[in-house]
């Protein structure tokens, strides 16, 4: 009866589908209080949305700001089409479409599941990897962003977790260019969702291709997992996916913008005489009649590069404040409140005004990252053969918004790997080898 019990309790099925039934509850519940017209038309009025809007009403991908400004780069394309197909089939600024924009980020959300718990499995055996997924089923800031965010933060997520989970699979053993090129055209479709993982791909590659070779307990005669040419071909193919991409981008601004050109808004926004903290407030000229005034007449490109220079020119003049701003942006990455935001000093924050679910969901936030760290030393101190490809998603990913601005949403990507290792750290106890004793009981994808 027990392994009965564990063998239900530790099902991937299972926890898909709370993970799914947790979401849309809360999406019920929320659209309950929210009037419907705002519902839809009010999540739709940011970048992606009218993005989408421009494409479905003939006007091609541009008009990030909801006026009519012509071609953009502002973002990968990915996600912007995926909601222009969902105007097309609803309608544009219809409940039915926020209703299937929503579900189509808590799939994505559920989804991840099953990396996550793979992931776990393969770092700690059966209950590492039941616990993350588990974890990451409940986690508040995953259950609240699907419907809080109509934005790329799930898919991204799913997409980060997969390319973890796939990238530990092609270490284990020998694989031909035939993989090789899948995990390429994996890495390609990413970029073309999410520009900012890029930053991950030149470490994991370094890592695959010797890696079988440097593993603890490996044989010193098996050869890598990824040779060398085929990781040239990984990188070759993820870069060939984006090239049609640049070459449009070429062709509308006579400029070369490989993904996107909105790194130096977002420099400018962390960094300037006004900026309010770690988040965009009402300079972002979405929302700013003076700066949306500014980009329409200079256009997009010549307005990037103003503000990427108007940034580093306040951050050299300003080094003391800088830094400030910085410990305020890490701050809040790691306490990624998605209830009322970032919060800089999320402690004092929450004595001032305590309610049951910002308290809930902010201890999440506090306990999952230190949890998480505290994983990754373990990880790193059993020499456990796959903590560099782990430890990469939270040490490097959020380094360019530490120097930038922060969102919540932005932390998606990294927060499933947060979970593995929060699991990690409870399932592998003090000693190197998994404590759960059914480790074999489920068969991997």
């Amino acid at each position: 009866m027990r392994q009965r019990f564990i063998l239900v309790l530790t099902a991937p099925a299972l926890i898909v589908a709370v993970a799914f039934a947790l979401r849309i509850g809360f999406a019920w519940q929320q659209q309950l209080h929210i009037a419907h017209r705002a519902l839809s038309t009010i999540p739709f009025l940011f970048e992606p949305g009218n993005i989408a809007y421009s494409i479905v009403t003939g006007h091609g991908f541009g008009s990030p700001l909801r006026d009519p400004t012509g071609p953009t780069a502002w973002t990968t394309p990915v996600y912007p089409f995926l909601l222009a197909g969902v105007f097309r089939l609803f309608g544009a600024y219809t409940f039915p479409a926020f209703v299937a924009a929503v579900a189509l980020n808590i799939t994505c959300s559920a989804l991840t599941c099953l990396p996550v718990f793979y992931v776990g499995k393969k770092l700690g055996g059966l209950g590492a990897g039941a616990g993350a997924a588990w974890l990451w089923a409940l986690f508040p800031n995953a259950i609240i962003l699907p419907f809080a965010s109509i934005s790329d933060a799930a898919l991204s997520a799913l997409l980060a977790a997969t390319i973890l989970w796939t990238t530990i699979k092609l270490s284990d053993s020998p694989s031909g260019i035939r993989a090789a090129c899948a995990y390429g055209l994996l890495w390609g479709f990413t970029l073309m969702t999410n520009a900012t993982l890029l930053a991950l791909l030149p470490f994991l590659l370094v890592w695959l291709a010797p890696s079988n070779a440097r593993r603890g307990g490996a044989r010193r005669d098996k050869p890598p997992a990824i040779p060398g040419i085929n990781a040239v071909a990984i990188a070759a193919i993820a870069l060939l996916c984006c090239v049609p991409w640049t070459i449009r981008n070429y062709r509308e601004f006579h400029t070369f913008v490989p993904l996107r050109s909105v790194f130096g808004l977002q420099l400018w926004l962390g960094n300037n005489d006004r900026a309010p903290g770690q988040t965009p407030g009402r300079l972002h000229p979405i929302d700013n009649a003076a700066e949306r005034a500014l980009y329409e007449s200079q256009g997009e490109i010549a307005y990037m590069h103003q503000k990427m220079q108007e940034g580093l020119d306040f951050i050299r003049s300003h080094p003391l404040r800088t830094a400030r701003s910085i410990a305020g942006r890490i701050a809040g990455t790691w306490t990624a409140e998605t209830s009322t935001g970032a919060m800089p000093h999320p402690i004092r924050d929450f004595l001032r005004g305590p309610g049951f679910w910002p308290g809930y969901v902010l201890a999440w936030n506090l306990v999952i990252p230190i949890a998480a760290l505290a994983g990754l030393i373990a990880l790193l101190r059993r020499r456990n053969g796959y903590a560099f490809p782990v430890a990469v998603f939270p040490l490097i990913l959020p380094v360019t918004y530490y120097f930038t601005l922060f969102q919540p949403r932005y932390r998606q990507p990294v927060d499933p790997v947060l979970m593995i290792l929060a699991s990690y750290l409870l399932w592998s106890g003090g000693d190197r080898s998994p404590k759960f004793e059914f480790q074999q009981t489920h068969t991997e994808l």
